[in-house]
């Protein structure tokens, strides 16, 4: 009985100086080592089952992403309070938060909320 082709996954190689056999032509019934002429017949490639695996991150999307994005909820933020009048019920102390809205070479935002009603309003400086 000659010596069949060593499998490796879903490569063959000959028997006899282990050279990668190529994919056998629609009608050849034999490969025939490049090597050492060694014919190996081309039913070694049937029935060969093949499985791959990758990494979840081989593959990048978008949706994936999404579901790795973290959000943090910053709670129990003490912000500071300033005598200020709100212009909803007229309370007269506010709390108050500064924030860069526009380009960095114009003023910040005074964001405003009224310690009574909670109503908000900003004024830009």
């Amino acid at each position: 009985m000659p010596a069949l082709a060593h499998k490796i996954g879903s490569l063959l190689f000959c028997p006899h100086c282990g050279t990668l056999l190529a994919l056998p032509k629609d009608s050849e019934l034999n490969v025939i080592c490049e090597q050492c002429s060694h014919e190996e017949p081309a039913s070694s490639y049937e029935n060969i089952e093949i499985i791959t695996r990758s990494h979840p991150d081989a593959f990048p999307s978008a949706l994936r992403q999404k579901r790795k994005t973290q959000t943090k909820i910053h709670q129990g933020k003490v912000l500071p309070k300033v005598s200020e009048k709100c212009p909803a019920c007229g309370h007269l102390e506010a709390y108050y938060e500064e924030k860069q809205m526009r380009s960095a070479d114009e003023g910040s935002t005074i964001l405003y909320t009224c310690v009574s009603c909670k109503h908000g309003w900003r004024i830009n400086n």
